[in-house]
């Protein structure tokens, strides 16, 4: 995991000027606060389409630039950003993503970075051709409890199975709107959910490729409103009507690596739990950790965090710093300055980007391949 660098190593002492790009509920819940209090930022420009939106937006910073479309940013050169954060809906992230880079402007994109391996390829040619940097979202590897299971990882030898899973008592988001709606979201709870379970992987094994992938979705609970994500109605209702969804709210798989590693993996919008539940499982040659946590922002969370070691039949607990509900976010925003800088950041997103979206489009293929199987016909009958 990349690690704060010292402001003086940064290159630059100004503050880097920052578009932030979608006013949805992670654009105004999550970066925009984080951003405007940040020394190292000031957001000098928005994009929505909705004008009420930009209002208000624009209401609590009356010298913000608002735009209602990327074309009228980059075709300031009076309001262009040193950074535009894009965290529009998941259908548009490389299309705004490519639109931004190919100009020359840096971009820091909320995950998932890409719906496909050829919209990765975009992306990847977009950097190069504007000589401009891309840095992906990835909030979990920036939590302390997870960079203390990296730690303690380190020293269990070989790693032989990870498991994976994120599973919520009750937390579909935008019930039918565009996060329900696969032609805009791209998928359910293993694009959303399980793209973060998978970023978690790369600093314990490396960009690794998957060589066996088997997966299988369901959608119990995608359409019932009683499931919904209680803190994200008011920001992001998706319409009048919170049904018509044809996403899946569960994902479960079995991927095994070139070498050899096994990670079992689910990702869970709802469940019959009562409370949401992270849980990441690393097996070695020389003993296993495992944390029990909650990522995200919902209210039904595990009371803290905790990470234990087994060695021999005997597990004790690891001590974990306590840190406030999205601290992870902040974390990224604290390295983003060095990153930008750093040559070596340059193709390192999509480089990392490529086995996690190669997994989900595999895991998709196969769940797909599962229910176009005919049913059995038994001899005899």
């Amino acid at each position: 995991m990349t690690q704060p660098v010292p402001e003086s190593t940064t290159g630059r002492q100004d503050p880097l000027r920052v578009a932030v790009i979608g006013l949805g509920w992670a654009g105004r819940s999550i970066w925009l606060p984080r951003l405007r209090e940040h020394p190292r930022f000031v957001v000098t420009a928005a994009v929505d389409p909705d004008p009420a939106v930009r209002a208000a937006v624009g209401g609590d910073d009356p010298g913000l630039d608002l735009f209602a479309d990327v074309a009228e940013l980059t075709g300031s050169d009076a309001a262009r950003p040193d950074l535009a954060v894009v965290a529009v809906p998941n259908h548009r992230h490389a299309d705004v993503a490519e639109s931004l880079l190919a100009v020359g402007i840096p971009v820091f994109l909320e995950k998932p970075v890409c719906l496909s391996s050829a919209e990765a390829d975009r992306l990847a040619a977009a950097e190069t051709a504007g000589n401009a940097t891309l840095l992906a979202g990835s909030a979990a590897r920036y939590r302390a409890d997870v960079s203390r299971l990296y730690e303690v990882a380190a020293g269990l030898g070989a790693i032989r199975h990870v498991d994976l899973a994120w599973v919520r008592a009750r937390g579909i988001p935008d019930a039918g709107g565009w996060f329900t709606r696969r032609e805009q979201s791209g998928g359910g709870a293993l694009v959303d959910l399980g793209w973060h379970l998978l970023d978690t992987l790369t600093p314990l094994l490396g960009s690794v490729w998957f060589h066996q992938v088997v997966g299988t979705t369901s959608d119990d609970f995608v359409n019932d409103e009683a499931w919904a994500a209680s803190w994200r109605h008011d920001d992001e209702a998706g319409g009048p009507s919170r049904s018509g969804g044809d996403v899946e709210d569960t994902a479960r798989g079995f991927l095994i690596t070139e070498e050899g590693t096994s990670v079992a993996l689910r990702a869970s919008w709802a469940s019959h739990e009562a409370r949401d539940l992270t849980a990441i499982t690393v097996e070695g040659a020389g003993g296993t950790a495992s944390l029990r946590c909650t990522f995200g922002f919902g209210p039904n969370r595990q009371d803290r965090s905790v990470l234990t070691l087994t060695r021999t039949g005997e597990t004790t607990t690891v001590p974990l710093a306590e840190e406030p509900i999205g601290t992870e976010y902040r974390r990224q925003l604290d390295v983003l300055p060095a990153m930008l800088v750093d040559p070596a950041s340059r193709g390192r997103a999509i480089a990392e980007v490529r086995p996690t979206i190669a997994a989900i489009e595999r895991l998709y293929d196969s769940a797909r391949s599962h229910r176009t199987v005919p049913p059995l016909v038994h001899a005899g009958r």
